[in-house]
């Protein structure tokens, strides 16, 4: 027999990560809103990563930002450099009460790796992201990648019947 408890504790800790992570995004946004950067959320690359927030700012350069919320899944991470192949810029995205002093060490590159640190009202950032700029090619590329998915989900959005057709 399954514990009902022990599944509603489960139940009850995804919901909160799930509710830290949206908090996170939504700070982030706002302060790239601010800062006239337009991201869009859980966008797939073509080396089958998914970028949990990925924009452009008004100078076309491509920024990622890879939200983590819990300790296990920072220090779990090892897929992180896939992102930084697709950005001029790459971002952690942290609640304030995350330690983030891992981040200063060697395996995650602080020399091109910029951390902003948010909640659901606002976001900080407590080390830019260096530029490290992809070839134009690559950045027409993605950006027109990036441009067609958020079209895509805007007219799935007004009519969802449009799903089945596009990729």
């Amino acid at each position: 027999m399954v514990d009902s408890l022990a599944l509603f504790a489960a139940g009850a800790l995804q919901n909160d990560a799930e509710r830290r992570s949206r908090a996170v995004t939504r700070g982030i946004c706002r302060l790239f809103a601010r800062n006239d950067i337009w991201v869009l959320a859980e966008m797939p690359l073509r080396n089958g990563r998914r970028a949990d927030l990925m924009g452009v700012d008004a100078q076309g350069r491509i920024v990622i930002v890879e939200i983590k919320t819990a300790r296990s899944d920072l220090l779990g991470d090892g897929k992180w450099p896939d992102y930084l192949d697709f950005c001029d810029r790459f971002y952690w995205g942290l609640p304030p009460e995350l330690d983030r002093s891992v981040l200063e060490g060697a395996d995650y590159r602080p020399d091109c790796c910029g951390i902003i640190v948010a909640d659901g009202y606002d976001a900080e950032i407590v080390r830019p992201a260096p530029s490290h700029p992809l070839n134009a090619a690559r950045r027409r590329v993605e950006v027109e990648r990036l441009a067609r998915a958020a079209l895509r989900r805007q007219v799935v959005a007004l009519d969802p019947e449009c799903a089945a057709f596009g990729s």
